[in-house]
């Protein structure tokens, strides 16, 4: 009974990191169209041609890939 129970527990962290992961996908996804279509209505209003749409691109991206690597950090110093 133990052994299954450790088993289960161990398909359990590895579904939950794939979830993870995939979650960190659909929140990047999400937060670099958010971006972009804030910098487009930006550049709209100033008249500067894609300056602020690459721009908050850009650190959607980044400031997602910061939390994900922040988030795998901490779940390497968990295992």
């Amino acid at each position: 009974m133990l052994i299954t129970h450790k088993t289960q527990q161990a398909r359990f962290n590895s579904f939950s990191s794939i979830l993870m992961l995939s979650a960190w996908g659909f929140a990047m996804v999400i937060a670099s169209f958010l971006f972009l279509y804030i910098g487009h209505l930006l550049d709209g209003i100033l008249g500067t041609a894609p300056n602020f749409m690459l721009g908050l691109f850009f650190l959607a991206i980044f400031l997602c890939v910061a939390r994900l690597y922040q988030e795998a950090w901490k779940k390497r110093k968990e295992v």
